[in-house]
């Protein structure tokens, strides 16, 4: 990781210039690691009446069972107050709920203190979302919505459809006539990646090479942490297996370094390679924080987050083993990245005299016209 200098590199807010404060859910229930432990969270909530659904619930000073709001844009759950819903779950959507951790979250905006709808309107198979990291990483990337506790969140595209991207005016262009070569959005991202410093800052290059070597990096990390098109593969031989069966309810799970072999319980998973269990976000051990957030019941009895899932899912092993081997795959890519020499050879004053920086104020702000329609509380329809 590029350490923190001063070379006059740009910040990443000037880069991307528009972001939005992270999601506030007010509430951990309506996020589960499977979708049916949500569909029987919400069926309990709706078969309790009165203030038996109001405890149910936990209100906050933002989010009551009677507050009236609007539906998430994209998102067809009801819009009468929640004191009043009797229907069936919204269906869950994937989210981020911690690093390298997908979850799932009933995408109903009464559940949600501040759901950020700029962020649900621009949500799309051609988004990815930036998320600047309060875990020790500085920035992770994301097709899935945010919904981890972080920092700013900087979308690549202001509009659906990946139109517009989030790029300060003339960036593009500055670096293709800089670098003689055709830089696109993705591109941009995927330098940003590699080159970001702990303090946000990005250095820029004129190197052609050295801009080649960072970007086919940070397009490989693009592609194993946004895990979609091909799943990611370990070579022959060195790719994760179940050699001993998972328990239905695994409590523990301890790391046979010498044997390279992962246990949960007696459940065995190898080879496991030392960098995948190793892999952190600042203190944290992403293997470990994983299998916490699937098995740990921290949870009052009689609450909706006391209903979890009955036993390890099959799903959950497939998922299991995915995240060995990305975050192996990613390791690699760290270690490759260390042994870039970045430095700023486009500096902000030159970004400033070629009228790139300051961005202007309207690229700070969403994108405001819109291709649909929303519905607000009581099935009025919202204007945009």
């Amino acid at each position: 990781m590029p350490g923190v200098t001063h070379d006059d590199a740009p910040l990443l807010a000037d880069l991307m210039p528009w972001s939005v404060a992270p999601l506030r859910l007010g509430r951990g229930w309506p996020t589960a690691p499977d979708p049916a432990t949500l569909k029987s969270r919400w069926d309990a909530l709706v078969k309790a009446e009165g203030p038996g659904r109001e405890a149910l619930f936990k209100p906050t000073r933002a989010r009551t069972v009677h507050s009236a709001v609007a539906q998430l844009p994209g998102q067809p759950s009801g819009t009468e107050p929640l004191a009043e819903a009797a229907g069936p779950c919204p269906a869950p959507v994937r989210v981020l709920a911690a690093p390298f951790d997908e979850q799932w979250l009933i995408p109903d905006h009464r559940l949600i203190d501040a759901a950020r709808p700029e962020l649900w309107r621009v949500a799309d198979e051609h988004q990815v979302f930036a998320v600047e990291s309060a875990e020790g990483l500085p920035l992770l990337a994301t097709s899935l919505l945010p919904t981890l506790r972080a920092g700013r969140i900087r979308p690549l595209y202001r509009r659906p459809g990946g139109e517009e991207p989030n790029l300060v005016p003339g960036l593009l262009d500055h670096l293709a006539d800089r670098l003689g070569r055709g830089v696109t959005p993705p591109d941009v991202l995927a330098w940003i990646l590699v080159a970001i410093r702990p303090d946000r800052t990005v250095p820029l290059t004129g190197d052609t090479e050295l801009w080649a070597q960072g970007v086919e990096l940070g397009h490989r990390a693009l592609w194993l942490l946004r895990r979609d098109g091909d799943r990611p593969k370990l070579p022959g031989g060195r790719r994760p297996y179940v050699r001993a069966p998972l328990p239905a309810r695994p409590l523990t799970i301890l790391y046979d370094r010498e044997e390279e072999t992962l246990h949960l319980d007696e459940g065995r998973v190898s080879p496991v390679p030392p960098e995948a269990w190793d892999f952190r976000t600042g203190e944290v051990r992403v293997l470990e924080a994983w299998f916490a957030a699937r098995t740990a019941e921290t949870a009052e009895p009689g609450t909706l987050a006391a209903i979890t899932p009955p036993a390890w899912s099959r799903s959950w092993t497939s998922e299991l083993l995915e995240l060995i081997t990305v975050l192996a795959l990613l390791a690699d890519v760290r270690s490759r990245q260390a042994g870039l020499e970045i430095k700023a050879q486009i500096a902000t004053t030159e970004l400033r005299a070629a009228n790139v920086l300051p961005p202007p104020e309207t690229s700070r702000k969403p994108a405001s016209v819109l291709k649909h329609t929303e519905e607000g509380p009581a099935g009025q329809l919202t204007l945009l």
